[in-house]
């Protein structure tokens, strides 16, 4: 049997990392600003991390959802906590788009409705709800969704006023800050009256923090710089460091309804001590406030540097404009300066390093982008 050939792939072999570093199977060193699509929080397989999972495999490491789990009621206090969310409930799953579409259901549910709110350069998934909320058609087959959607431009506060107000909308969905789309960050404003309008209106508003989450805007979520409260809110990536969880964070004006939801592999033993060492680990280091602080200055400098069109984003969630195309730019970058980066579109690098990143590895990789930037 061969593997199903869907992903374009670099030549390149990880099989060791620290920290911000990845090496390849020669022993090469590669920076690692890209953190495999935004998952690598804490870092690199970070000894208090290892150490958690470690102990947790030689005791259980997994049984399903017909028992009690007390790991799961430890960790869905501590992210309450730290989160500044402890009065919602959580539900555990495994990915993105599987948090995505139990919020979907969950929206539709409450108030019964089909048509579901999205944003144009959305990405929230490839599953069959999720995917036709994702404004990329070419990932739409004929058998996804059965719901209505209107996609809308990202702060035009007057259209969303009009489609909301026609009483038939579930669900709101919005990225925290869109991510695929280009690192967009929304006007705290929109936020702010769409928190409004749906409240008026009745319909759910589902933040999608899959990749804004867990610090990566600098806040614990990026939703909490406009000061609003969603009423679901999705998690997964930075959530685990590496190992897959995901989650739904629930308001209080949802009632529980006894198998309404489920999952077999949701909320297991060694994803609920993933999550716990990455919260552990994220407030004994400070790394919200962190990714805050190396966030500001690694923009301040890039957008100094000769040829950018566009810096943007929060904390270390950062998109770079050029005018040109990038790929030969990140090429380069890859090959022969070895750090890794994101791109979206043709034109946008996407920076997602750890949020362990320091000022010295910072400037490390703005040295490294300045040569290829300046040959």
């Amino acid at each position: 049997m061969k593997l199903l050939n869907v992903y374009p792939r670099w030549n390149i072999e990880p099989v060791k990392a620290q920290g911000c570093k990845i090496y390849d199977r020669d022993g090469v060193e590669y920076l690692d600003f890209y953190g495999g699509h935004a998952v690598i929080s804490i870092g690199h397989s970070h000894p208090e991390y290892v150490r958690r999972i470690k102990q947790q495999i030689d005791k259980i490491g997994f049984y399903s959802n017909s028992v009690l789990i007390s790991l799961q009621d430890e960790y869905a206090e501590k992210l309450g906590n730290v989160s500044a969310y402890p009065d919602y409930s959580l539900f555990m799953v495994n990915s993105g788009a599987e948090a995505n579409e139990n919020a979907l259901k969950l929206a539709a549910f409450h108030n019964r409705r089909k048509k579901v709110v999205a944003f144009r350069k959305s990405f929230h998934g490839r599953t069959s709800a999720t995917v036709r909320v994702t404004d990329i058609s070419r990932y739409w087959s004929s058998i996804d969704g059965v719901s209505e959607v209107v996609f809308l431009s990202l702060g035009d506060t007057d259209s969303l006023k009009e489609e909301l107000g026609q009483g038939d909308v579930s669900s709101v969905i919005i990225e925290g800050i869109q991510g695929v789309g280009g690192v967009i960050v929304p006007n705290i404003k929109f936020f702010q009256d769409l928190r409004i309008v749906c409240d008026q209106t009745d319909t759910v508003l589902i933040l999608d923090e899959i990749q804004s989450g867990f610090g990566r805007s600098g806040r614990f979520f990026a939703h909490q710089y406009a000061g609003i409260r969603p009423d679901l809110i999705t998690v997964a990536k930075g959530m685990g460091n590496g190992f897959p969880v995901s989650g739904v964070l629930v308001s209080p004006k949802f009632a529980a309804v006894m198998g309404q939801l489920g999952t077999t592999f949701g909320g297991n033993h060694l994803a609920c001590m993933a999550g716990i060492a990455v919260l552990d680990v994220m407030e004994k280091e400070n790394l919200v406030m962190n990714s805050d602080r190396v966030g500001r200055y690694l923009m301040d400098k890039l957008k100094k540097l000769p040829k950018v069109k566009e810096v943007r984003g929060l904390g270390l969630m950062i998109g770079i404009e050029f005018e040109e195309p990038i790929e030969p730019l990140r090429d380069k970058l890859l090959f022969e300066q070895k750090v890794f980066t994101g791109a979206t579109g043709a034109h946008v690098f996407r920076l997602l390093p750890p949020l362990c990143l320091n000022k010295e590895l910072a400037d490390e990789f703005l040295d490294r982008f300045c040569r290829v930037l300046l040959r």
